[in-house]
């Protein structure tokens, strides 16, 4: 395994939040059962998602928490030569409840409507723990990956800041940010997710992942890219190996 296809796969991961959930299917044994779910990935890097108790596959996974997530890039022209990743994991729900207070509040700022259905009906958190990964960067491109999660070293207080400043005060860098990448242009941008690669907008119902030119270890650091980007004229080519 490369440290390209390892960087290339966890880019995947975190940039795509939707994918398919796939099962060992309790009433039909022997066959998988595949889902549409949407994620965001917690603390560790691992995948969250939010799930009705009275649904299939939750059913599927309180019989056996062995299955996998298959994310592809969106919007493929080409869905053979696109890249794609299989997370094979093991599910576990979240009953602890700091552990479902830390999932809740990152959840719901990517997906904000899943606060209503959360509280409403009978749905859970889960988090999808990767024992391997598959990834094909296209044709000839395959690679087993055994580590595709990094850990979020802002995840929590410092984080929650970061977004906070950002969407208060920076409102004009967010819209130049959304124009620069070349997404969707809405009023309504605004900032998610902060991570030591990148950075997530959420534009309407959509949530986009803009990588940094440089690792950032630090909010200096983190600073220092986003008042960068901030002032650039094009989105600066990606330095990092």
């Amino acid at each position: 395994m490369s440290v390209s296809a390892a960087k290339h796969a966890r880019e995947l991961l975190l940039k795509e939040y939707r994918a398919v959930l796939s099962t060992h299917s309790k009433s039909m044994p022997g066959f998988p059962f595949g889902s549409v779910v949407p994620y965001c990935l917690d603390a560790q890097g691992y995948p969250i998602i939010l799930i009705s108790r009275i649904a299939q596959h939750t059913h599927n996974l309180q019989r056996d928490p062995k299955c996998s997530i298959l994310v592809g890039e969106r919007a493929a022209d080409d869905i053979q030569a696109a890249g794609r990743l299989t997370v094979l994991a093991e599910a576990r729900q979240l009953e602890d409840p700091q552990e479902i207070e830390a999932a809740a509040a990152r959840y719901y700022r990517y997906f904000p409507e899943s606060a209503d259905y959360h509280r409403a009906h009978d749905f859970d958190f889960w988090r999808l723990e990767p024992v391997r990964s598959r990834y094909i960067g296209g044709f000839g491109a395959i690679h087993w990956v055994d580590q595709v999660t990094l850990s979020n070293v802002f995840a929590g207080d410092s984080e929650e800041s970061m977004i906070e400043h950002m969407n208060a005060d920076h409102a004009k860098a967010i819209a130049h940010y959304v124009t620069l990448a070349d997404l969707p242009a809405q009023p309504s941008a605004e900032m998610v997710g902060i991570d030591s690669e990148g950075f997530h907008l959420r534009i309407a119902k959509s949530v986009y992942w803009l990588a940094f030119p440089t690792i950032c270890n630090t909010p200096g650091a983190v600073r220092q890219a986003l008042v960068a980007l901030a002032h650039a004229d094009v989105w600066p080519v990606n330095e990092r190996a």
